[in-house]
C-alpha cells in the first residue's frame, strides 16, 4: 500500500500531462506481459515506442518499474502497483465513456458499431435501415478482424460470428445465420470443369485458409476432402478468398450471398455444419440506451430477412 501510495504522489508531482497516459499504459502492458514485443504486439504500436514508454515513466518516477533479464521484464514492486493503478484507471476510464455514450435519450450524435469484414454485407442493410429512421444519427462502422472491448467503450454494438459469445457483461441477440458454401468462377470452370465427384478433388486447386484465418466448420470439410497439396492459394479472411476464387485461381469456401453477387458456380451440395450463426452484442451498462436500442429494433425486425 505504501508502495502504491508513492507511485501516486509520483504521478501527481512528476508534471505528467494528460497526452502521457499512453506512455503508462505501454509500461503496464510490459508488466502484464513480461516483454516488449508481446506488449506491442498487444497495443498495437512499435517496439521501440514501447521502449521508449518505458524509459520516460521510469525517468519520471526517479525509480525502476523492472528488471530486465535475457526472458524479458520483471516488474519490480513499484511496477506491480503502476498494473494495478493502471488497470483500475483503465476501467474507470471506460466506466465514464460509457456513462457518456449512453446519457442521452435523444437517438442523434454518434453510435460506434464494430463487425468483421465478412459481416459488412450483412450489417450495412440494417444501417441503412437505422439511418432512414433516425437521420440525426452517425454511424461509426469499424470493420476490424481485432475484436474491439465493449467493456471499455470501444464499440456500442458489436456484430461477430460463430460460436455464441458468453461473456456475462454482454447482452447477446441473434441476428442471421450465414449460408457458406463451395464456389468456382466462370473462368475456373472454362479451364478446369468442376469436380462431379470427392475422388477428382485431387485434380482441381483450391482456396484455403493460411495459418492466422479462423477454423471454421467447412475448413475442417476442406482437410478431410481434399488433399493438402490440392490446396495451391491460402488467404487469411473472406475478402482475398472472394477476390481470389474470383478471378478464377480456385475453389473456395464463401458465403452464399456474396457469392451470387459474383455470379459464382456452386461445386458441391452445402452441408448445413457449414452455416455460422451471426451475434449482435452489447455491453449492458450501454444495451437500454436509446441509440442501441434504435439500432437493435432494426435487427429484430430484420431477424427474418437477413438469416
Amino acid at each position: 500500500m505504501r508502495i502504491e501510495c508513492a507511485l501516486v504522489r509520483h504521478m501527481e508531482f512528476a508534471g505528467r500531462a494528460l497526452d502521457d497516459w499512453n506512455e503508462l499504459k505501454s509500461a503496464a502492458m510490459v508488466a502484464r506481459l513480461g516483454t516488449i514485443s508481446a506488449a506491442s504486439d498487444a497495443l498495437g504500436i512499435h517496439r521501440a515506442t514501447v521502449t521508449r514508454h518505458v524509459d520516460s515513466v521510469e525517468a519520471d518516477l526517479g525509480a525502476k518499474l523492472f528488471q530486465r533479464h535475457a526472458r524479458g521484464f520483471t516488474p519490480t514492486e513499484l511496477g506491480i502497483a503502476l498494473l494495478r493503478i493502471a488497470d483500475a484507471t483503465d476501467a474507470q476510464f471506460g466506466e465514464l465513456q460509457r456513462i457518456a455514450r449512453g446519457s442521452s435519450d435523444e437517438i442523434a450524435g454518434e453510435i460506434v458499431v464494430t463487425a468483421l469484414d465478412v459481416l459488412v454485407p450483412f450489417v450495412m442493410p440494417i444501417i441503412d435501415e437505422v439511418r432512414i429512421r433516425h437521420p440525426s444519427l452517425l454511424v461509426n462502422i469499424v470493420s476490424s478482424d481485432r475484436v474491439l472491448k465493449l467493456e471499455y467503450g470501444e464499440a456500442a454494438i458489436a456484430f461477430r460470428i460463430g460460436r455464441k459469445p458468453d461473456h456475462p457483461d454482454n447482452v447477446v441477440l441473434k441476428v442471421a445465420t450465414i449460408e457458406m458454401g463451395l464456389y468456382a468462377a466462370p473462368t475456373y470452370v472454362a479451364r478446369h470443369g468442376i469436380p462431379e465427384t470427392p475422388d477428382e478433388f485431387a485434380q482441381h486447386i483450391f482456396v484455403g485458409p493460411d495459418a492466422t484465418a479462423p477454423r471454421p466448420p467447412y475448413f475442417d470439410w476442406l482437410d478431410e476432402n481434399v488433399p493438402d497439396d490440392r490446396i495451391l492459394v491460402r488467404c487469411s479472411n473472406v475478402a482475398s478468398t472472394y477476390d481470389a476464387v474470383s478471378a478464377g485461381v480456385g475453389i473456395g469456401f464463401l458465403p452464399q450471398e456474396k457469392a451470387h453477387l459474383g455470379s459464382l458456380r456452386s461445386v458441391v451440395e452445402p452441408d448445413a455444419s457449414w452455416h455460422e450463426p451471426v451475434w449482435a452484442v452489447t455491453h449492458v451498462d450501454l444495451h437500454r440506451s436509446s441509440k442501441v436500442q434504435a439500432v437493435l429494433e432494426v435487427v429484430r425486425s430484420r431477424r427474418e430477412t437477413v438469416s
